[in-house]
């Protein structure tokens, strides 16, 4: 029995090492002996046991901890290439797949081409129905998007209410079909919040091409829908490369007007405003002109649109603002105890832009202007861009005792009813509704009906457009309170219009001078 415990020792030993080195399944065997060499024995099985337990516990807890990473791991990528609203794959991950096929191109696959969509006066709706409303249209558009293309293509949210197509190994004919099934997706009325409305959206098509990048796709794509969204809601236009070329030129202009307006290039031409039954002149319309250097003078339809766009139209309407201002100061003599007023055109960023009061107060009084001299125009159309802060200023100036008129009604949403909440005195009615009136007896009763509301609204009527001797008298006779036209007189510099003032327009201007498009003086600054 004197070697007993040496065998449990060295098994002891044995035990503890294969122990040490991570083997927590071992047990030492204990003796019947249950002597002191048996405690340590079954001590060290009770720490082999506990070991193990732990390890278990911690192997489970670092399998957990990997599940949670890499969950986190796949949802940060999620995040990172899918948009978080619509579930839509997002630009990055439109970028990645457009890179994809333009190495499948390279390798002799069929080019894939890419349509990209902006949904047509969406800021109106966040606007007026807020934006958990926006939300919706935006979450609808994506699902009607992806209900009309095929399975192998990828509907994307770049942004805002910006979508993208991007259709694989397309033939131009497939992506322009899949283009108009698009917008025809779109169409159809949708409830949001309680109530019914259309979307419309403006899709500019870049076929595939072999040899192109994806940085060529995504440019030319984004050039035909800016395209199609100047040519007005729900077209398509398919890129072509002399659009590129207009691209160019409008930034080129951008850039001319925005040195040009701190160096003195815009003018200010003034076209009477005239009583058609008494046929006084009762105050003009400041159309603004740009005097290029290189290209002669320029009206607004050259440059007014670009300045919207890239916002430098406030600059355009505060210098217009002053100007017209300074002016009016300087006529102030001649204008002492007459009936005069002069128009500016406000733009929808300058009419809902929280400066404007201070702006035209400041104007007034440097020239010591009274401040009924100045009326503001905004079209419906601009006034529906922002309409909270844009009848907030209007409400403001009338409070200044700053005149308002609704300008191009008849082309946009609004109605009498609506009209009559806003602090406007007048509505001038817009051209394309005068230029048939003496020829068109359906025409002439649409009119008088439309007379008789503005009237029935306590609203003053105004008719722009006047060509013809017979328009004037058939407004005049239906009870139209003013009116402007080439009829009356062109738009004029003011050394001529302080003519107009003090002598009326006999001698002013040739009336019986051919007229020319009206477009050219539709003003819009």
């Amino acid at each position: 029995m004197e070697d007993l415990p040496d065998q449990r020792l060295d098994a002891l030993v044995e035990g503890i090492v294969r122990l040490s080195s991570g083997d927590l399944s071992a047990r030492l065997e204990v003796s019947p002996a249950r002597d002191s060499v048996d405690a340590v024995i079954s001590g060290v099985n009770l720490l082999a046991e506990e070991l193990e337990f732990l390890y278990k516990e911690l192997e489970q807890r670092v399998q957990d901890r990997t599940a949670s990473l890499h969950a986190a791991q796949v949802e940060l990528e999620r995040l990172a290439m899918y948009d978080s609203l619509t579930g839509l794959p997002n630009r990055y991950m439109l970028r990645r797949r457009i890179d994809s096929e333009m190495v499948a191109a390279a390798q002799g696959m069929d080019p894939a081409a890419l349509i990209l969509l902006d949904l047509d006066a969406f800021k109106a709706v966040n606007d007026s129905l807020g934006h958990s409303a926006g939300d919706e249209v935006l979450i609808e558009v994506g699902r009607r998007l992806t209900s009309a293309v095929r399975d192998t293509d990828t509907v994307a949210r770049l942004g805002g209410d910006e979508f993208a197509v991007l259709l694989p190994q397309t033939s131009d004919r497939i992506a322009l079909e899949i283009a108009g099934r698009a917008l025809e997706a779109l169409r159809p009325e949708m409830m949001v919040s309680g109530i019914s409305i259309r979307t419309f959206a403006s899709i500019g098509v870049r076929c595939g091409e072999t040899g192109q990048t994806g940085e060529d796709l995504m440019r030319d794509a984004d050039t035909a829908m800016y395209v199609a969204k100047k040519r007005g809601r729900g077209n398509v236009q398919v890129f072509d490369p002399a659009m590129l070329k207009a691209t160019h030129e409008r930034f080129n202009t951008l850039e001319e007007l925005r040195r040009g307006i701190p160096v003195g290039e815009l003018r200010v031409h003034y076209q009477p405003v005239v009583s058609l039954t008494t046929s006084a002149v009762v105050g003009a319309e400041a159309l603004v002109r740009w005097q290029h250097p290189r290209r002669g003078l320029l009206h607004p339809e050259d440059f007014i649109g670009i300045a919207e766009e890239s916002g430098l139209v406030l600059d355009v309407d505060e210098w217009v603002i002053g100007e017209v201002t300074s002016q009016l100061g300087d006529w102030e003599r001649l204008l002492t105890g007459r009936n005069f007023a002069v128009r500016v055109n406000l733009s929808a960023a300058t009419s809902s832009t929280p400066g404007l009061l201070g702006l035209i107060k400041r104007r007034l009084v440097d020239h010591a202007v009274p401040s009924g001299r100045l009326i503001v125009e905004i079209t419906e159309t601009s006034l529906m861009t922002d309409p909270g802060a844009s009848t907030a200023n209007l409400r403001a100036l009338r409070a200044l005792g700053v005149g308002v008129e609704i300008d191009d009604f008849g082309t946009g949403y609004s109605s009498i009813s609506y009209l009559r909440k806003l602090p406007a005195q007048a509505v001038k009615m817009d051209s394309s509704l005068i230029e048939d009136i003496a020829k068109d007896p359906r025409q002439q009763k649409f009119i008088a009906a439309g007379l008789q509301l503005i009237e029935a609204a306590g609203l003053t009527s105004i008719a722009e457009g006047i060509e013809t001797a017979d328009q004037a008298r058939i407004l005049a006779d239906m009870g139209c309170c003013l009116g402007q036209g080439y009829f009356f007189a062109r738009p004029m510099k003011a050394a001529n219009m302080a003519g107009v003032i003090t002598g009326g327009l006999d001698g002013a201007v040739d009336r019986d001078a051919p007229a020319r498009n009206r477009t050219n003086d539709e003003p819009r600054a």
